[in-house]
């Protein structure tokens, strides 16, 4: 029978919980609504009000710290799939996961540290919002999601309390190397990186190798930058005035996912298609990339759509191991059509305008789209899987019943590409036509129980992509202030001997990056280093974005740790190795498209002119930036760097 007390902190914690579900629906919703309001007065009234998109990019940072302290208290952080493979179990599972906690805990508590020193250097600053709420106010979350966070991690890692004290003494450990000299770092800086990197390889959350790889090389470095440089480029990237679009379409597709819209485009399809061989795989294909363009490789597709249509691959006559492989590749194949939030963190990292990315995707995103389907024909022939006959009255009619779905892509690409609106704002309008649609027009999702729900599953896992995003800025900015892109551009400009050898050897190595790294920190990382290196060998930097993100898309089904591959494990239940074989025919075929795409810059480039070569924008980070402003000593750069983002977004309300 449990004691009192322990009845009486059960409550607080569920009450605490309750509180912080609530405000996390609260934040999510208020982004949606904000820029409607926006929108509306620019358009009724010819007014535009930055301040509303300033409140919204706020919200996005308390989105990012409230999710991924959800995400820690479900212990849904993004970690790299190694950790799975080994399956350990019994002592030496206790083992490790004392000590991935203890890295992670201490870690995000060095982070919480840092992110007050942010706080209290800001208090000093007059920056605020509209209505006068000071920016360090805003920050605030920062620390408390952080710390937050830390003390989950100790407690969810651990089963036990002798393994949690370890997971909080690890705290003092890693403030204790502050009293080290600073000219006798170097050994600890080894050590420290290699810890973090073997915990990360264990299970630690992605962003603890980000962010503790951050902390420790400036911790490290003869460059005057303090810790607290982390958090700061954190408030930049995700207080951003873009990074508000990637919870926003993500929301959109959650809504769609978890609505019905998912069996009506698979009728429209089946029902437009499903007379050619191949007809119901094609189907399949076509309904994972529309969800894709708006979850991103996030998963979702996989996890959302597989029970519905594996069933219907295996009854229409398709092996096991042929629908099973087919999904694992659908799930991120629609990566690089609009509105694709992976392309709009690209533009965001690389200073390439979203629209041209978009339209340089939309061949390549055909192409991988087509090779599917036509593998999808070929085998449909060899297993002589039955067509459907084309029915035009029952296809007319799953048209209409599906015309809101269908009509949202649309909407999405004439508000864009038309100047009607911007991309933040389209963002918005996409979750609240989902929204409309799946709550208010078909009725299939409550109000009052799975709309929450569908917020909060949104939250968790946007929490814990932005984090990463955040802190792997900070990893950046070390790496450019260290001059590692010039660097490693001169030693590969050296050593490559031409252009067509330079790219088959970036191929393997995005490849590599793809199967090891989420897409997401995978751009904020390795973009600034293969940029200059691109533009070294003469790439067109357009060419060079979709290839990185086409790269990415296939090593998300490459063996031993593609996370297409868990996804579809943990789906469909089969064993890792037998998804495994299950992948492989796939892979193959969208290699040969990612090659075509490789070498074939035309597909990427077709749109621009002939004479269209621009300069590639200096990747500045915080101590190189201030050398390269001619910034006085003393004048606060950052508060420099938010007044210009937010004169930026103010230029950008009128699209």
């Amino acid at each position: 029978m449990p004691s009192p007390a322990s009845v009486t902190f059960s409550s607080w914690r569920g009450l605490f919980h309750r509180a912080e579900n609530g405000l996390t629906v609260v934040v999510l919703a208020a982004m949606v609504i904000l820029p409607l309001v926006g929108v509306a007065a620019r358009w009724i009234m010819g007014e535009s009000l930055a301040g509303l998109s300033l409140y919204v990019q706020s919200l996005n940072l308390w989105l990012a710290f409230i999710g991924a302290a959800i995400a820690a208290r479900a212990g849904r952080h993004l970690s790299l799939s190694t950790g799975t493979i080994l399956n350990l179990k019994g002592r030496a599972r206790l083992l490790v996961a004392g000590f991935t906690s203890a890295v992670a805990t201490a870690v995000t508590a060095l982070l919480a540290y840092a992110s007050v020193q942010l706080v209290r250097a800001e208090t000093s600053s007059d920056l605020a919002l509209a209505g006068g709420i000071p920016n360090w106010f805003v920050e605030c979350i920062m620390p408390l999601g952080f710390g937050l966070m830390a003390i989950r991690l100790a407690i969810k890692g651990n089963d036990n309390w002798p393994g949690r004290l370890v997971a909080l003494l690890s705290v003092g450990a890693a403030a204790a190397l502050a009293l080290v000299p600073e000219g006798e770092r170097g050994l600890v800086t080894w050590g420290a990186s290699i810890v973090i990197l073997l915990a990360v390889a264990l299970g630690t959350p992605l962003y603890t190798a980000m962010g503790g790889l951050a902390m420790v090389l400036f911790f490290g470095s003869p460059l005057p930058v303090p810790i607290s440089a982390v958090p700061a480029e954190t408030y930049r990237i995700v207080a951003s005035p873009t990074l508000p679009t990637i919870p926003l379409f993500t929301l959109a597709g959650y809504l769609l996912a978890e609505g019905g819209a998912s069996g009506r485009l698979v009728a429209l399809f089946r029902a437009w298609v499903g007379w050619i061989p191949g007809g119901i795989a094609a189907t399949a294909i076509l309904v994972c990339a529309f969800f894709t363009t708006f979850t991103g490789a996030s998963g979702v597709t996989i996890l959302a759509l597989g029970g519905l249509l594996l069933p219907i691959l295996v009854q229409a006559g398709y092996p096991d191991r042929f629908a099973i492989g087919l999904l694992a590749a659908a799930g991120s194949i629609g990566l690089l059509f609009p509105p694709s939030l992976p392309v709009i963190l690209y533009g965001v990292v690389s200073h390439e305008p979203i629209d041209e990315l978009y339209m340089s995707g939309l061949l390549p995103g055909l192409l991988l789209v087509i090779l599917l389907v036509g593998f999808g024909i070929i085998q449909g022939i060899r297993f002589k899987i039955k067509r459907e006959s084309l029915d035009l009255p029952v296809a007319f009619g799953a048209l209409w019943a599906a015309k809101w779905e269908v009509m949202l892509p649309i909407l999405v690409l004439v508000g864009i590409f038309g100047g009607f609106v911007t991309i933040f704002e389209a963002a918005a309008i996409t979750a609240a036509y989902a929204f409309f649609t799946e709550v208010v027009v078909h009725r299939d999702l409550e109000l009052g129980s799975d709309v929450p729900r569908v917020f909060l599953e949104t939250a968790t896992l946007m929490g814990g992509v932005l984090i990463i995003l955040g802190v792997a800025l900070g990893f950046t900015s070390y790496l450019v202030d260290a001059q590692i892109p010039a660097h490693l551009a001169a030693w590969v400009e050296a050593n490559v001997g031409n252009k067509i050898l330079f790219v088959l050897l970036l191929n393997l190595f995005l490849l590599l990056v793809g199967c090891l790294m989420d897409i997401f920190s995978a751009i904020m990382v390795v973009v600034p280093l293969i940029v200059p290196i691109g533009a070294a060998f003469g790439m067109d930097p357009l060419h060079l974005g979709i290839l990185f993100l086409a790269n990415l898309e296939l090593g998300y089904l490459t063996p031993p740790v593609g996370m297409n591959l868990f996804l579809a494990s943990f789906r469909f239940d089969r064993p890792l190795t037998t998804v495994y074989r299950m992948a492989l025919p796939f892979l193959a075929i969208l290699a040969i498209g990612v090659l075509l795409i490789a070498y074939v810059p035309l597909m990427t480039t077709w749109h621009k002119e002939e004479d269209t070569t621009t300069e590639q924008p200096e990747l500045l980070g915080t101590d190189e930036a201030a050398r390269h402003l001619d910034i006085p000593e003393g004048v606060d750069l950052m508060k420099l760097l938010m007044e210009k983002d937010q004169q930026d977004q103010s230029e950008q309300q009128a699209p």
